[in-house]
């Protein structure tokens, strides 16, 4: 399924398309891109994190439901009590619809109600329809954009101080991670080979680690992600220590590194995996990155700067899977140079 991305010139709905799906936005821009839909889950929930709408209408189904996960999300069965993947699972970050990918629960509003399946005491604002049940006397909690049955509502158990409870199929719902550990950056901009020979040599940077960030397979192979519609890029995750540098510095320094320009990979390594990218749902980083990026612009203007445009992606916070050994540290191990990175000084 091809689906034409958006932004609303004031409209509110902007675009019909395939089986019904509807984008809406209204800030005011142009067409951006076109995404497959069917090829990476992930890609709705950075819309939403990115100001973007969805609406799915009730029993449009993401192809990359299995058929356990359709039968309870529109047949509204129920998955055994104590199965679920997210029953025992309390890592920081959101719960989404596992259909549409709309935000749902906050990992804050998640406790333990010994019940067996995920309780949450709590929803982000107009994320969840409430329903009478079949049965006459439950409440059924759909997911208000596309309509999946996602489980129940009780009250009165006392169990939190919201005195309320959602109880969650984890088949209908898929954790997103939100943030990074402290002092940490994710970011890709080529082959990782090179990317961490010259993040190593930075100042203040105390730990490199080279994986695959921003599609839906988990935990990727290197061969998943350069033969496969994985949706992975290659990253490395940075750590620093903030009394010796700081998040600005070290996206100053990402932009030395690369071809910050190119749209389609780093030199001749081409492809998705190979764009520039730089994680983050941290309000004052992204603040930071915009700044550092119109700061690039204006050097570029003016002859200061390699380039006046930057095709780097802003995303949000995606899961890290750590590559394979042989990866990390590759060219400190094999005595070798990066083939397509550099270092040229920008800012003074």
């Amino acid at each position: 399924m091809i689906i034409n991305v958006y932004k609303s010139l004031n409209y509110q709905i902007l675009d019909t398309i395939t089986n019904n799906l509807i984008l809406y936005n209204n800030k005011p821009t142009h067409f951006i891109k076109k995404v497959d839909f069917s090829l990476v889950e992930i890609n709705l929930h950075k819309m939403f994190m990115l100001g973007y709408n969805v609406i799915m209408t009730p029993n449009q189904i993401n192809p990359n439901l299995t058929d356990q996960q359709k039968s309870i999300m529109f047949n509204k069965n129920t998955e055994r009590a104590f199965s679920g993947e997210y029953d025992d699972f309390y890592k920081a970050g959101n719960y989404c619809c596992r259909n549409c990918q709309t935000p749902l629960y906050s990992s804050k509003a998640k406790f333990d109600a010994g019940c067996g399946w995920p309780a949450f005491d709590n929803c982000f604002p107009d994320s969840i329809k409430y329903e009478t049940d079949m049965d006459g006397r439950r409440v059924e909690i759909l997911c208000n954009n596309c309509g999946i049955h996602l489980g129940h509502f009780f009250s009165g158990e006392r169990l939190t101080d919201t005195n309320g409870r959602h109880c969650v199929n984890s088949a209908s719902i898929k954790f997103i991670v939100d943030q990074l550990p402290s002092n940490t950056v994710l970011v890709g901009c080529g082959c990782f080979w090179g990317v961490e020979h010259y993040f190593a040599k930075l100042e203040g940077v105390t730990d490199t680690e080279v994986g695959y960030a921003g599609g839906s397979t988990e935990d990727p192979t290197y061969r998943e992600v350069c033969e496969t519609d994985s949706g992975h890029y290659e990253v490395i995750q940075v750590t620093y220590d903030p009394a010796i540098t700081n998040f600005e510095k070290i996206i100053k320094y990402f932009f030395e590194i690369h071809d910050y320009s190119q749209t389609d990979g780093q030199g001749n390594d081409k492809g998705v995996q190979y764009h520039s990218v730089i994680f983050t749902s941290d309000k004052k980083e992204i603040d930071i990155v915009n700044k550092v990026v119109s700061e690039l612009i204006a050097l570029g203007n003016d002859g200061q700067a390699p380039y006046n445009t930057v095709a780097t992606e802003l995303l949000p916070v995606s899961t890290f899977w750590a590559a394979e050994k042989y990866h990390q540290e590759y060219y400190a191990k094999n005595g070798e140079s990066p083939y397509c990175h550099f270092h040229r000084k920008i800012w003074k």
